[in-house]
């Protein structure tokens, strides 16, 4: 399948896993908040880390579809494309709720969607799982 052709698929099955990797991140955001006194900040940064493992998990298996590529690779590429999402996410949400008073689920919910829409999509798909297509099988004929 050419890139364009796997684009639309994937983005209707990734936009879902970043749902659940959402779920994730902003209940453990809610939580460290609220439960445990955590800066928006920090806490921001550390749920981003936990949604992007499920990401990853989802990603490969599921919304990619990347299953026969080496996961050793895409792991490392995952974790360096999640390192500057997280990072990003992180010093978003302090921008936008601690110097601008934002509250910190609205900045949150705006660092994110703006995150994944313009860094998280793209670099999965064109590089983190960018040979995602299945091995060629040999012809017996």
């Amino acid at each position: 399948m050419s890139d364009v052709g796997r684009v639309w698929p994937a983005l209707g099955r990734q936009q879902a896993v970043a749902a659940v990797a959402t779920v994730l991140d902003f209940a453990w955001m809610a939580f460290a908040v609220q439960r445990l006194a955590v800066a928006p900040g920090r806490a921001a940064f550390t749920g981003a880390a936990l949604g992007a493992v499920a990401s990853f998990l989802l990603g490969r298996t599921w919304a990619f579809r990347a299953r026969w590529s080496g996961a050793g690779l895409q792991a490392a590429r995952f974790a360096l494309v999640a390192g500057v999402s997280a990072t990003l996410n992180g010093l978003g949400a302090h921008v936008m709720h601690d110097l601008s008073r934002i509250g910190y689920l609205t900045a949150r919910v705006l660092v994110a969607v703006t995150v994944g829409a313009l860094w998280n999509f793209p670099m999965q798909l064109g590089f983190v799982f960018r040979d995602a297509s299945p091995p060629a099988r040999a012809s017996w004929r």
